[in-house]
């Protein structure tokens, strides 16, 4: 994820990294570009057609229906991503919630403390990884009691810290320093965990529909490739930058939702996943 100023106007509209929209649809341009040069210079200079009344009327019907498709396709794109934002900034606030209460229910230099800021940052720390596919246990912090032997033959990490949590939890109500009163306050945040990872999963794991998907991209392909038809016969050789432009303000929008439609991945658009870990954990060391 980038961070920017969004008052930068000239620096943005004149500014493009190595993952904007541009840049990636600069090669379909060119070649959209040179079909509509070649669709102008054959009306024009060769068959002479005769121009019609209103030629880009079905087109303009079709291009706000189109519109209204994409508008829909970006709000739910944009919808999974802020609704994975929220699901991260719980997983900070609950964190630092159940911190706050382990470290004024347990005493002052309880070895608790280590090794529940130990399994709450990994928590994070794996769920993130589990998010993007590549969850290893190298990437987890290590104690006395919960070492790399606890954690091999994992299929879920998340699951397996999870369960070391709430095994620590137990032990300690067992072992008198927290009452039934206190568990029901402490089981919150706890549950949050779990049913955060589950939020992210059901994000990650349900993508918009295919057919849906691929409707759009058929229909803006079919719009733009006809648009030369009648766009020529109206604007003659200026249709090469209107149907370039045209195409670009529709498939970078495409894209755009493409990218943020699942938030928690590598992409600058994505998700600064691992800042709010860094940020988690170093909360977790002051709070513990």
């Amino acid at each position: 994820m980038i961070d920017y100023n969004p008052r930068y106007w000239w620096k943005f509209i004149f500014y493009f990294h190595k993952t904007d929209t541009f840049r990636k649809l600069l090669p379909a341009m060119v070649g959209l570009a040179a079909y509509t040069a070649i669709f102008a210079y054959i009306e024009n200079n060769i068959l002479h057609y005769t121009p019609i009344k209103n030629p880009l009327t079905i087109h303009s019907l079709v291009g706000f229906v189109l519109s209204l498709l994409l508008v829909f396709r970006t709000n739910t794109a944009y919808d999974r991503w802020w609704e994975g934002r929220r699901i991260w900034g719980s997983f900070t606030n609950n964190s630092r919630n159940f911190a706050l209460k382990l470290t004024t229910l347990l005493p002052e230099g309880h070895q608790s403390k280590e090794i529940f800021r130990v399994l709450i940052g990994n928590y994070v720390h794996a769920v993130k990884d589990h998010l993007r596919g590549k969850a290893q246990i190298d990437h987890l912090e290590f104690t006395e009691k919960y070492d790399r032997n606890y954690y091999i033959d994992t299929k879920h990490l998340p699951n397996r810290i999870a369960k070391a949590i709430y095994t620590e939890i137990y032990k300690l109500h067992h072992e008198g320093f927290f009452n039934a009163e206190l568990m029901l306050s402490l089981n919150s945040e706890l549950s949050s965990f779990t049913d955060n990872m589950g939020a992210c999963e059901r994000i990650k794991n349900t993508p918009i529909p295919v057919s849906y998907n691929i409707f759009i991209k058929k229909m803006i392909f079919i719009y733009v490739f006809t648009m030369p038809i009648t766009a020529v016969l109206e604007f003659k050789f200026w249709s090469i930058p209107i149907v370039t432009l045209v195409f670009y303000a529709f498939a970078g929008i495409e894209i755009m939702a493409e990218e943020i439609e699942e938030p928690f991945g590598t992409d600058v658009n994505d998700l600064g996943l691992d800042t709010i870990v860094k940020n988690i954990k170093s909360n977790l060391a002051e709070i513990l």
